[in-house]
């Protein structure tokens, strides 16, 4: 990836229902303007964002979603209202930032969950969008859901059962029973089940031998936002009607992009980023060979970094 870079600007934007998103720019200021949205849902922008985009050519715009990152108030905290909190109010967010910073059109990039946000932006504002770049590429399909955190357990017996135990045993829809869970009166409630959720989405985002998780999986602010904020959107199914994503692909017709996947990626199989790129004619599918879901698996940077340069000069 490009070096390290720091932020030449950075702000809250109050975004209505008493929250205000954390935004960053960095970059060229005079650049080519490209949104970047993270994971998750609840995951936060990191530094390591920054690094994906030519830094004399893109002007960087990073913001962390409702109640997470530096985002106040934060989902952490038991009293934050996620009611607020949907992918309705998120795609509004970024049309927000949007014109909050004076851009006219800008680049979509959005990884994981944060492929989904960005599709279903792109879909409802796509005179504001000129390319997409997506990674890991999710569409918040409940077939996709189920296998997360269900299906996928067939490769992962011993986790996956400890993370069946977490909700109780006995719980069908494992998704439903933490967010039960993680909204319990009782903080040793969920503690626990902050815990258990995390470690199940730990052992699942890499194959790679000697993987190491990022220390933000050690703060229990971290892993209580993350954990409460991830199980509240797939519980209500990310506030679509299932396969709306893939039956909307026709409103990104013009709008070239290029969906980044690894070969390998459990969590997401490549499956849906091939149903995507088929029903998109502007799409093209990236597969990296012996990576997984994680960023850092080899080939991945690299990959991420050609697609992002594949739009550099466009204007």
């Amino acid at each position: 990836m490009f070096p390290e870079i720091e932020p030449y600007e950075c702000g809250m934007l109050d975004v209505g229902d008493g929250n205000l998103v954390y935004w960053e720019e960095s970059g060229n200021p005079g650049g080519k303007p490209v949104v970047g949205l993270h994971g998750g849902p609840g995951t936060g922008c990191s530094p390591a964002m920054r690094r994906r985009f030519d830094p004399r050519v893109y002007r960087v715009i990073l913001f962390d979603q409702r109640g997470c990152g530096r985002s106040v108030p934060h989902a952490a905290e038991w009293s934050t209202d996620l009611s607020v909190n949907t992918t309705a109010h998120l795609v509004a967010d970024v049309e927000r930032l949007r014109v909050a910073r004076g851009v006219e059109r800008w680049m979509v990039f959005g990884a994981s969950w944060g492929s989904t946000l960005g599709l279903r932006y792109a879909q409802l504002f796509p005179h504001r969008v000129s390319e997409v770049v997506l990674v890991a590429v999710t569409t918040g399909r409940w077939a996709e859901l189920s296998w997360l955190y269900h299906g996928l357990g067939v490769f992962f017996p011993e986790e996956h059962a400890r993370f069946r135990a977490g909700a109780g045993g006995g719980a069908v829809d494992l998704v439903a029973a933490y967010d039960g869970l993680l909204n319990d009166p009782d903080p040793v409630v969920r503690e626990r089940a902050a815990t258990d959720w995390t470690e199940w989405e730990a052992s699942i985002v890499s194959l790679r031998p000697g993987h190491r998780r990022g220390a933000r999986w050690a703060d229990p602010v971290w892993r209580m936002g993350f954990a409460r904020l991830a199980a509240h959107f797939f519980a209500h199914r990310v506030w679509l009607p299932d396969g709306r994503v893939l039956a909307d692909v026709g409103r990104l017709r013009g709008i070239p992009a290029v969906l980044v996947h690894g070969r390998w990626d459990l969590q997401g199989p490549v499956g849906t980023a091939w149903e995507l790129a088929r029903a998109w004619p502007g799409a093209e599918l990236v597969v990296v060979p012996g990576a997984s879901h994680a960023a850092s698996d080899p080939g991945m940077a690299e990959a991420v970094v050609a697609a992002t340069g594949r739009f550099a000069s466009r204007s």
